[in-house]
């Protein structure tokens, strides 16, 4: 075993991933995380609760540190996005072609499994209730707040993998060359469950990412294995504060989302509103993500995005391999890895930040317009003819190893050339009806 202690500050999915990697290589891991261990605790404890949806930058992770499998029993496959008109009607958007889907996964019970799995590694312990209240980067020397008393650690890497709020990023801005932007949405969010039938059944097809777009406010739903359903209502601030009674919350649902307040119940919604607090959103661009050979944030606390790619952890287990890659082809040595990780990773890093922007406007407006409608088809009738030069771009995304700012680069291009088809289309179809207009009229003046 390796002399080097390894200190990872954050035991969610990300670190839990990374700590198993770090200790197949056989680094003494320590992982630090401030809340309880999530396995001891009851229900979801004030946790967030919404699913995940794996694609393959997941699941290739997973896959590489043998999870696959163990999960696989608590995912529900979700073939596209079927969104739902204010009138009821129904249609569907295949995500790619009909045979490809992401996966359903429940956040917490993953993980549960990442921890299981780390903690068989005799190098690694995890420490819970353990809180970063003070870090000198430059000597590896951590401070945590304990059962109120304090806990010093002294590391020779630090890894920081504690999400969008990062202690360890804030302490990496007073002490190097770092730029970040933080920028939040005037949007919210706030989560609603749906309980299976009383005949034990899903209330709905559970292999659809059932989305109600609403242009300025959209709702999504997804499955969990157990046949209930989470809903997540994401709206402005300012909406969210204009319904102020449990009436007006329900006829804003019987307006907006009739289908859907059936399936969460009027009972239900009304218990549920007063613990109605939106969660805020934030995007984390910033740069470099290393300090010499002594620290590296990845996941969240390097590119915190919001959800709408489905790409937050997608991308933190992506992190977690391309160090792994590198610290194979520099055999451990954190000199070189590190910064050569900085230089490669934060393109994409960046380029995905924007492209779940762009999904956002899609997923809550787009879809309900027909133009928008007609270039999806037009998109994936051009992959079907030509699968190997075009590929649409959730395809790239969630089906590909393809780095995020070539997919954004791509999109781009096969947007304008869209659009080009389109105008040209619409121009043809013009004069073909011009033209037999004009020899309708000369008929008619013989």
């Amino acid at each position: 075993m390796s002399d080097k202690h390894i200190v990872i500050v954050g035991a969610g999915l990300v670190g839990t991933l990374n700590a198993i990697l770090l200790a197949k290589r056989d680094f003494k891991v320590s992982v630090y995380e401030k809340r309880q261990d999530p396995r001891k605790q009851s229900g979801s404890c004030g946790r967030r609760t919404t699913n995940l949806a794996l694609s393959s930058r997941g699941m290739k992770a997973l896959r590489h540190v043998g999870l696959a499998e163990e999960i696989a029993p608590y995912q529900v496959p979700m073939f596209a996005r079927m969104v739902h008109e204010v009138g009821g009607r129904m249609h569907a958007l295949n995500y790619g072609r009909k045979e490809q889907f992401i996966l359903s996964t429940q956040r917490n019970k993953l993980n549960e499994i990442l921890l299981n799995a780390a903690e068989k590694f005799p190098n690694v312990t995890c420490f819970f209730g353990h809180k970063l209240i003070d870090c000198d980067l430059q000597t590896g020397n951590l401070k945590f707040l304990h059962n109120g008393g304090t806990v010093h650690v002294q590391a020779d890497v630090v890894f920081g993998n504690d999400g969008a709020h990062s202690t360890i990023r804030r302490q990496m801005m007073t002490c190097s060359l770092m730029d970040v932007m933080q920028s939040y949405v005037p949007y919210g969010y706030i989560e609603l469950p749906v309980a299976k039938t009383k005949h034990n059944e899903f209330a709905m097809d559970p292999h659809y990412l059932h989305l109600w777009p609403r242009d300025d406010f959209m709702m999504l739903c997804t499955a969990n294995w157990d046949k209930t359903f989470n809903i997540v209502l994401f709206m402005k601030f300012e909406t969210f504060a204009k319904l102020k009674t449990e009436k007006e919350a329900v006829d804003f649902f019987r307006t907006h989302f009739p289908d859907a307040l059936a399936l969460v119940g009027e009972e239900n919604l009304r218990a549920s509103f007063p613990t109605w607090n939106p969660y805020p959103m934030v995007t984390i661009k910033c740069s470099p993500y290393h300090i010499e050979d002594k620290v590296l944030i990845m996941g969240d606390a390097a590119h915190a995005m919001l959800p709408f790619l489905a790409q937050g952890v997608n991308s933190g287990f992506e992190d977690c391999m391309i160090l792994n890659d590198l610290l194979d082809l520099h055999r451990n040595d954190f000199a070189i890895a590190l910064p050569e990780y900085s230089r490669n990773r934060k393109l994409d890093a960046h380029a995905v930040c924007d492209l779940t922007l762009y999904n956002f406007l899609e997923m809550r407006q787009l879809v309900n317009t027909k133009t928008f409608r007609l270039k999806k088809r037009l998109d994936n009738l051009i992959h079907t003819l030509i699968p190997n030069h075009w590929v649409p771009l959730y395809s790239m995304v969630a089906f590909t190893d393809t780095r995020y700012h070539l997919c954004k680069k791509r999109k781009q291009q096969q947007n304008q050339i869209l659009n080009c088809i389109l105008v040209f289309g619409t121009v043809v179809f013009l004069l073909f009806v011009t033209s037999i207009l004009c020899v309708l009229f000369e008929h008619a003046l013989l």
